[in-house]
C-alpha cells in the first residue's frame, strides 16, 4: 500500500491510547502505508502529567498527533468527574499546547455525548452542545481546549457507538450473548449510528491527507438504528434468529449516567474536506467482520 495522497511519507505520527479500539485500527493503517509512527499506551504516557506530556512530545517531534487516550468509563465518571476531566479535559489541553509549541496538527476524537439527545433531526457540527452526563461534559472540555489552543491545526472528530475486533464494545458483547443466552434483552429507545473503528481510522487518514480545514467533523457511519435494531442485525449476520432479541426500554436498565436518547450526527462538514459521508452502518458491519466473541 502506498502512503495516503497529501500526507508526506516522512510525516511523523504520534498516537496515544495505543491499545484502544480506534488506535489499534489507526496504527495498522499507518504502518501498512509506511508512515513513521510512535505509539504510546496508558503505561507510557499519562495525560495528567503535564511535564511528561510536554517532554515526550518535544522529544518525538511529531507532525500529526491523534489523541486516542481517554477516560471512557461513562458511569464511573458520574462519581469521579474530576478524575475524568483530568484526562478528557485538562490532559487534552496540555497535549494541544505541546502540539502548538511544535506546530504539529492534532486530531481529538470526541463523542455524540456532547449533545443532550433531545433532537429529532441529525445534529450538525455547529449544533448547540448540552451534555447530560459527566462524561459528556469532560469530552466537551477537551473539544474546546483543542479548538481554542489550535484554531488553525486542531481537528475534533465526533463519533458514536464505536466497535472493533478488540476491546469492550456492543458488537462483541452481542456475539457472545448469542452463544450463551436463548433470549437477549436490548434497549430500543436509544437511537444512534454504529461506527466501525476501521472506517473511522480511514476517515482520520483522509482528513489529514487532504489538508482539510481545521474544526469539527462528525465521523459516524451513515444511517441510524437503535441498540435493539443493531442487535437484530448482528444476530442475522451470525445466522441466528433475530427474534431472540427482545426489545426493552432504558428504564429497564437503569444506569448511573443518563444516556442521550438520540445521538444521530449530521455529516455536512465533510463537504469542507471534499469527502463524502461515511458509508451506511449496515454495510460497514458486514465489511468489518467484527463479529467475534466478546
Amino acid at each position: 500500500m502506498t502512503p495516503s495522497p497529501g500526507v508526506k511519507p516522512t510525516s511523523r505520527w504520534l498516537v496515544t491510547g495505543a491499545s484502544g479500539m480506534l488506535a489499534t485500527e489507526l496504527l495498522s493503517r499507518l504502518r501498512a502505508a509506511g508512515h513513521p509512527v510512535l505509539a504510546f499506551g496508558r503505561d507510557d504516557l499519562d495525560l495528567r502529567d503535564a511535564s511528561a506530556v510536554h517532554h515526550l512530545v518535544t522529544a518525538c517531534r511529531p507532525d500529526i498527533v491523534v489523541n486516542c487516550a481517554a477516560w471512557t468509563a461513562v458511569d464511573d465518571a458520574e462519581t469521579h468527574e474530576d478524575e475524568a476531566f483530568a484526562v478528557n479535559g485538562a490532559g487534552v489541553r496540555t497535549l494541544a499546547e505541546a502540539c502548538g509549541r511544535l506546530g504539529a496538527r492534532m486530531v481529538q476524537p470526541s463523542s455524540d455525548y456532547v449533545f443532550d439527545g433531545t433532537a429529532s433531526d441529525p445534529y450538525p457540527e455547529d449544533a448547540r452542545t448540552c451534555p447530560v452526563n459527566a462524561y459528556g461534559r469532560t469530552k466537551l472540555a477537551g473539544e474546546r481546549a483543542v479548538l481554542e489552543v489550535l484554531p488553525h491545526s486542531g481537528y475534533v472528530v465526533r463519533t458514536a457507538w464505536l466497535y472493533a475486533a478488540t476491546g469492550h464494545n456492543f458488537v462483541r458483547t452481542m456475539a457472545r450473548l448469542e452463544r450463551e443466552k436463548p433470549v437477549v434483552d436490548v434497549v430500543g429507545d436509544q437511537v444512534g449510528q454504529p461506527t466501525w473503528a476501521g472506517d473511522l481510522a480511514g476517515r482520520i487518514l483522509g482528513l489529514t491527507a487532504g489538508g482539510a480545514p481545521p474544526g469539527i467533523y462528525h465521523a459516524t457511519n451513515s444511517g441510524r438504528t437503535s441498540w435493539y435494531g443493531l442487535a437484530r442485525e448482528i444476530f442475522e449476520l451470525l445466522g441466528a434468529d433475530p427474534g431472540r432479541v427482545k426489545e426493552v426500554s432504558s428504564a429497564d436498565f437503569p444506569r448511573p449516567a443518563r444516556r442521550p436518547a438520540y445521538g444521530v450526527l449530521g455529516h455536512g462538514g465533510w463537504g469542507r474536506a471534499g469527502l463524502p459521508p461515511m458509508r451506511d452502518w449496515r454495510e460497514a458491519l458486514r465489511a468489518s467482520g467484527r463479529l467475534g466473541p466478546g
